[in-house]
């Protein structure tokens, strides 16, 4: 829900939580794979090879922070083999990572304007934006394989992640905040939310204070309010009295990522080998918001609330078998087929009371239209009526043969067939061919169908939270398709994306100092899923929700839903020349790449809505974020050179102008930016075989994206989803040790 409008409602895998001390090598199938792997696998394939060297480790030491001081990261890295005598082995890789936030930021114009009318308590800046903090970020590998009798062998691997974040939201401003500080009375005066502590219309009358552009801190009916030494203002209360310079909720999560899977493989005899195995991963993060308020609560509201969480759980067995059949071809025909049976869980954990209760000042305090907000400001907790869990499984059959048909001709052919209990069955093809028509040059091409399923998460979540909208801050649902007020707004339930994948490439190779290949693909996704734009609720629908027990629906401006919304077609080229050469007493080894992407929405589904025309969910701004947010053209250039212990590094990146619609409101706030360069250097001197040293900086030449043009609207001195980062300049420096 924070992906910038671009990737709002994805659930996908996480690599980051691999160690990278645990890797020996990463593979990658750049074709269509779905036919082969399943869902998720559309685009293709990324293999992630443990260590398993007995006897070797390594230990790293790094250290490091940003040219404007800041983002200070201390690393350290540890990774040991153990041989055992019967050739087994087990390997253990375990990483320590803390980073401190940075912020490129400015004064947001609202909270400048405070300042200048005389408020002194505003923050400086009074939102930040940058790269969040990182309390801690711990990861655990194991990996290990032990032969057994008749040619088996027993293997295992599990990886583990404890990992704590946190970053700021959108300021809170004390004299327009609805809900928080003010609210609009009968005739749209805005007025300050008090609450009165004895009750409306008894004892003690509460002043009405309205709202001017001055500094609402020195009005006479806000002194009485605030002054504690009187009746009234004991018995009076308003929120700028905690935060008369308004509040920035900071909001985190602790992450726990679990894996573990086992297996047996062997050799069952005239040449069949099989692989069987099961296992489990685990996904979930505990939310938790400071420096917020329920606001419905009053003087009595916590200022942290630890609003619930969520988590996945996956539980997966499979069977594979691989046989080698003569076909009186130029080589054997290489047969793979599988079952394999899958089980997902998602959750949603109910979040502590305060986080969402409805508190006594909810409702029509001091005689206005609308009181107190109700929840932690910012993202409510989930309540019990939004926290559950839900399951599906699903069963997967699929054949894949490689055919060599010649010296030159090599052909494969896949077909996967799955049953889920949610929607029903998928089947799914693909045909490749590769065609050696010289001893050094070779073209490659592939077909394929694929889907991707909607994940359970996607079919059942219910969140609550503040965005940037039209008209401001205002608070946002997001419902699952099956909920009565989404199919009222024009939601139904969600099926598969369906993809076709069409690529064909050209590799060369020169000797062995040189490689080269020339990639062009397309992928043509229908029925893709997305969070809808914001669709602003009427009184009929805040209704329907109050029904169904949402008590501060009042509070929601718009509705969100998850649906098949739209189908693209992407086109795009890779090329990458790889040269090992000398130069002079130097050793160089190059490697370039160029990619060419371009994304177009094809369609846009229409939705009925109650008491309207058919409407597109996705607006402009969307559909030009999808198209156009990622940059069209990216390249780089790696020179690793090597004299004797000596060995440098350097990395010239590029990336392409793009497209950022800023704060995803769809208010105007469109960038358009152009082309960037980025320097990296690295020096490395090894001191013996062990131990060496490393100093380094990512963009040498500090240079960052072009200045948003809007950078006062919410204090962001660049657009926040800029590739290739808005930090500017990072050092480090490490020590290693490999043995």
């Amino acid at each position: 829900f924070l992906g910038g409008g671009l990737s709002d409602g994805a659930q996908g895998p996480d690599i980051s939580v691999l160690p990278v001390s645990a890797i020996e090598q990463v593979e990658v199938l750049r074709d269509g794979a779905a036919a082969q792997y399943g869902s998720d696998a559309i685009a293709g394939v990324m293999n992630f090879k443990l260590k398993s060297a007995p006897e070797s480790g390594s230990f790293t030491l790094t250290s490091g922070q940003y040219s404007a001081g800041d983002g200070e990261m201390i690393g350290v890295q540890y990774s040991q083999g153990i041989g055992f005598q019967n050739g087994g082995f087990l390997h253990f890789s375990s990483e320590f990572q803390q980073q401190q936030p940075t912020s490129r930021s400015v004064q947001r114009s609202d909270a400048q304007n405070l300042i200048d009318a005389g408020n002194a308590f505003i923050a400086s800046p009074a939102q930040q934006w940058g790269s969040a903090d990182m309390d801690s970020d711990i990861k655990l590998a194991l990996n290990t394989a032990i032969p057994l009798s008749n040619g088996k062998e027993w293997y295992s691997f599990a990886l583990g992640t404890l990992r704590e974040m946190e970053g700021e939201f959108y300021f809170r401003h004390p004299q327009t905040r609805q809900g928080v500080f003010v609210t609009d009375n009968i005739n749209g005066q805005r007025a300050l939310l008090v609450a009165d502590l004895d009750g409306i219309g008894q004892g003690i009358e509460c002043p009405s204070v309205n709202v001017t552009g001055e500094n609402l801190l020195t009005s006479s009916a806000y002194l009485q309010i605030s002054d504690s030494g009187t009746e009234t203002g004991r018995n009076c209360f308003a929120f700028n009295e905690w935060f008369p310079g308004g509040f920035t909720p900071r909001f985190g999560g602790k992450v726990k990522d679990a894996t573990w899977y086992t297996g047996i493989r062997g050799d069952l005899g005239n040449d069949w080998f099989y692989d069987i195995s099961a296992g489990v991963g685990y996904s979930g993060i505990q939310y938790y918001i400071d420096n917020t308020v329920n606001p419905s609560l009053g003087p009595d509201s916590p200022t942290s609330f630890n609003p619930g969480g969520a988590a996945q759980l996956e539980k997966n067995a499979s069977l594979d078998l691989v046989k080698e059949v003569n076909a009186q071809l130029h080589q054997p025909v290489t047969l793979a087929m599988g079952i394999e049976w899958r089980s997902e869980l998602y959750k949603q954990i109910q979040g502590e009371e305060a986080s969402y209760f409805v508190g006594p000042f909810a409702q029509n305090v001091t005689g206005v239209n609308s009181g107190f907000s109700v929840g932690a400001n910012g993202f409510p907790g989930y309540r019990p009526e939004t926290s559950g869990q839900w399951q599906r499984n699903n069963r997967a059959i699929y054949v894949d043969a490689t055919i060599p048909f010649s010296q030159a001709w090599l052909f494969g052919a896949a077909i996967r067939a799955e049953d889920f209990s949610d929607f029903g069955t998928h089947l799914d093809g693909k045909f490749s061919a590769r065609w050696q028509f010289s001893q050094n040059m070779a073209l490659r091409s592939s077909v394929s169908s694929g889907y991707k399923a909607p994940t359970v998460g996607q079919s059942n979540i219910i969140n609550i939270s503040t965005k940037f909208g039209l008209n401001g801050l205002e608070d946002q649902v997001t419902l699952p398709p099956s909920n009565p007020v989404a199919e009222l707004l024009g939601a139904s339930a969600l099926a598969p994306e369906e993809s076709t994948n069409l690529s064909i490439g050209l590799v060369a190779k020169v000797a062995s100092v040189a490689q080269f290949t020339l990639d062009f693909y397309q992928i043509r996704l229908t029925d893709r899923i997305s969070t809808t734009s914001a669709i602003p609720l009427s009184e009929d629908t805040i209704e329907l929700l109050l029904a169904q027990g949402f008590k501060e629906a009042e509070t929601y401006r718009s509705a969100k839903y998850f649906t098949n919304d739209f189908d693209t077609l992407t086109r795009g080229m890779d090329m990458i020349f790889h040269w090992r050469f000398p130069l002079g007493n130097w050793q160089n080894d190059l490697l370039a790449s160029i990619n060419w992407t371009d994304t177009q929405v094809t369609r846009v589904s229409l939705h009925q809505t109650a008491g309207n025309n058919d409407i597109a969910n996705l607006t402009r701004q969307r559909i030009r974020m999808l198209e156009d947010n990622l940059p069209a053209w990216r390249a780089n250039i790696t020179l690793n050179q090597q004299l004797g212990p000596t060995e440098l590094s350097w990395r010239l990146n590029y990336y392409g102008g793009f497209y950022e619609d800023h704060l995803d409101a769809a208010a105007g706030l469109d960038i358009e930016t152009g082309g960037r360069f980025t320097l990296d250097a690295r020096w490395q001197y090894a001191f013996d075989a062990k131990w060496s040293m490393t100093i380094g900086v990512n963009n040498l030449f500090n240079t960052q994206p072009d200045i948003n043009p809007y950078r006062f609207v919410a204090g962001a001195k660049y657009p926040s989803t800029s590739p290739g980062g808005i930090d500017g300049s990072y050092y480090f420096a490490a020590l290693n040790a490999k043995w």
